[in-house]
């Protein structure tokens, strides 16, 4: 007995499975997050990097230029921590050198009008922080001892909020 199969179910069949492929490649393919990353200032006002690491690690940070289109997303400054974040609050300004801290690429001159975006990482992409998306117009109206950072409600949508410092630390982690 030989089965038989028209050309055209083969083709429909083998076109909703490379669909599936590529759904199943494109779903679910996302670094853990553990960690939450969020934006300071100092007493002189420089721009602060914080970090709170919920219960793995993190070893470094990178500052982009936010876009849709991930071919646009430049990257202006990226920080390695001298040893993995663990759980807690870190901090290190994001223009100058920190101690604790090699900078990798040295943050670029920011501009007017333009969204930036920073987010952790770990060398071996087991962990991430959820990002924090700011402007400079967002930057200047922080104060020392205040960070910005986008939370995430029980439905799931981001709202960027600022806080104190101490606050930042207690509850950024209930929602990762």
């Amino acid at each position: 007995m030989r089965l038989t199969t028209s050309r055209r179910t083969f083709r429909r069949f083998g076109s909703a499975f490379a669909g599936g492929l590529a759904l199943a490649a494109t779903t679910g393919c996302t670094v853990p997050v553990d960690a939450v990353a969020g934006i300071s200032v100092t007493a002189d006002g420089h721009l602060l990097g914080v970090m709170t690491v919920c219960g793995h690690h993190i070893d470094g940070a990178t500052l982009y230029v936010d876009s849709a289109d991930a071919n646009k997303q430049v990257e202006v400054g990226s920080w390695t921590a001298d040893r993995p974040l663990t759980r807690g609050l870190a901090t290190w300004t994001l223009d100058s050198p920190a101690a604790g801290w090699t900078t990798t690429r040295s943050l670029v001159p920011l501009t007017a009008r333009t969204t930036y975006v920073l987010y952790g990482w770990t060398k071996d992409n087991s962990w991430s922080a959820s990002s924090v998306t700011f402007t400079l117009a967002d930057r200047d109206r922080l104060t020392p001892g205040r960070v910005r950072y986008d939370s995430v409600s029980e439905d799931g949508d981001e709202v960027a909020i600022t806080v104190s410092m101490a606050e930042f630390k207690s509850r950024a982690c209930q929602n990762t």
